[in-house]
């Protein structure tokens, strides 16, 4: 509690407290629907089996449209993503340092994920687990990683698309939900394959706004003057508070010729634009058009509106957008209190340790009540399932305590040494493996997540995804360092 009121008591008065907030509410929301939309049961050999409710839960299919936060991330992502890389470049550094920098709070909260989960597969197999099943609960639990590559795609991106950005403003955004458009043509009428670029233009599409807000904060200096230097203390008190898989929203850089036509609109008008327009072609998509209302996967759907990103997934990411604005003043008010701006500042030291370990906590959990006997099973949408909804979450939440408890730690240290800070340029070495390491955490992570859930791993991932991914992780740990760096 001291740390956090230190914090608190240091963060600069120019700072966008409420892309804090949006972080946390949004990971607390994913924690919660995964959590409640659980259904645990078991087969015909007595073995558990799991699945999601929402097929059978047809009415909450409009609740998805604000369940469904992953663009609430993108887009306060975009914004942390261009206010960090524009501050170290303020300070002298480049765009490998930035990577680099970047990856120390993605990088390794992942690598402490994934050893514990590979060490509690290589004990289970050597206890006499079939690999088929070794899989499939290292799968269950490592479901997030899912995200985090689509995110670590729109993070290696973001200095040649914040760039695009500065010269085109908010046509990119644009042109790339056009891309989208074209690929919903293609998942529709065929070929699929057309389709496979949404998983990139969709995000990078949410991304992009993230940057236009961020230009809501450049204000040119008054005439005569130049701007004041930017001051913003950090984890350990010297830069921006901490953040989770992103810095967060530190004042930004002087106003630039043409800046205003990249700026997101953010008055209360454009809020109550965003929402009906958002909302209204939600509606035509969805109710009138061939898409899912649900926004999250049902099981059985042809169509999936999340993989890849559809038009009615924009649509709601717009209309999420309206009510954002909507919300900001009071939202900004409320954290002008201390108590409230303690506890954000506290998820977001851990948030990206929750989101990676909620599912694990939820393996657990399962695995402690159906060990003594008192694991419940009821039908979804019984009165005995919603009554069990509640202590569920409650237990859950408790597991998931102790986990952030044990490895909230690494994340929360890891914003603490930045090679930003030594303000040096990279030797073109140092870029190309940097580019190289980053690539093969992707890959690795993307490989992980394409596997099927049932096939034979022994150590719960395919091997050559983690020959890939620690290799990377250690390159990106070395240059961390300091290593390759001259200045």
């Amino acid at each position: 509690m001291r740390r956090l009121q230190r914090l608190a008591e240091r963060t600069p008065a120019g700072r966008e407290r409420y892309v804090d907030l949006l972080r946390a509410l949004a990971i607390t929301m994913v924690v919660l629907g995964h959590w409640g939309v659980t259904v645990i049961g078991r087969n015909s050999a007595g073995q558990l089996t799991g699945h999601s409710a929402l097929g059978d839960l047809r009415w909450a299919y409009p609740l998805t449209w604000l369940a469904q936060v992953i663009p609430v991330f993108f887009l306060v992502g975009g914004y942390a993503n261009a206010a960090s890389l524009t501050r170290l470049r303020g300070r002298g550094g480049d765009a490998i340092g930035w990577l680099i920098d970047r990856s120390a709070r993605l990088v390794r909260p992942t690598t402490m994920l994934l050893l514990v989960l590979t060490a509690a597969a290589a004990v289970a197999w050597a206890r006499g687990a079939k690999p088929a099943q070794i899989r499939e609960v290292f799968w269950f639990a490592t479901i997030p990683l899912w995200f985090l590559v689509a995110y670590l795609v729109a993070v290696v991106l973001t200095p040649p698309m914040y760039a695009l950005h500065r010269r085109l403003g908010l046509a990119v955004p644009l042109v790339l939900v056009v891309l989208v458009g074209l690929g919903d043509l293609g998942r529709l009428t065929g070929p699929e394959e057309l389709s496979y670029g949404n998983y990139l233009f969709g995000w990078l599409a949410i991304h992009q706004l993230g940057f236009a807000w961020h230009d809501t904060r450049a204000a040119p200096p008054p005439t005569g003057q130049t701007a004041p230097p930017q001051t913003e203390t950090d984890a350990a008190g010297q830069t921006p508070p901490p953040q989770a898989e992103t810095d967060a929203a530190g004042p930004s850089t002087p106003d630039r010729p043409g800046v205003r036509r990249t700026r997101l609109p953010i008055s209360r008008r454009a809020g109550l634009v965003f929402l009906a327009g958002g909302l209204g072609a939600l509606l035509l998509l969805t109710v009138l058009g061939p898409w899912p209302v649900a926004m999250l996967t049902v099981p059985g759907e042809r169509l999936d509106n999340a993989t890849p990103p559809s038009l009615a997934l924009l649509a709601v990411a717009a209309f999420q957008l309206g009510l954002i604005l909507l919300l900001r003043g009071p939202a900004e008010r409320l954290l002008r209190r201390t108590g409230p701006w303690q506890l954000v500042i506290g998820v977001n030291l851990v948030v990206l340790t929750v989101f990676l370990w909620h599912l694990t906590a939820a393996i657990l959990l399962i695995g402690l009540l159906d060990a003594i006997g008192t694991l419940p099973t009821p039908a979804v949408g019984t009165a005995a399932w919603w009554a069990w909804r509640v202590p569920w979450l409650l237990l859950l939440s408790a597991v998931l305590a102790v986990l952030v408890a044990i490895f909230g730690p690494v994340e929360a240290r890891s914003g603490r040494h930045r090679t930003g800070r030594r303000n040096g340029r990279s030797t073109p070495a140092r870029a190309v493996l940097a580019v190289a390491a980053y690539a093969a955490v992707v890959a690795a992570l993307l490989l992980n997540s394409t596997t099927p859930k049932q096939a034979p791993e022994p150590l719960g991932a395919p091997v050559p995804a983690l020959v890939a991914y620690l290799a990377g992780a250690g390159v990106l740990r070395l240059l961390r360092s300091g290593w390759g760096t001259r200045g």
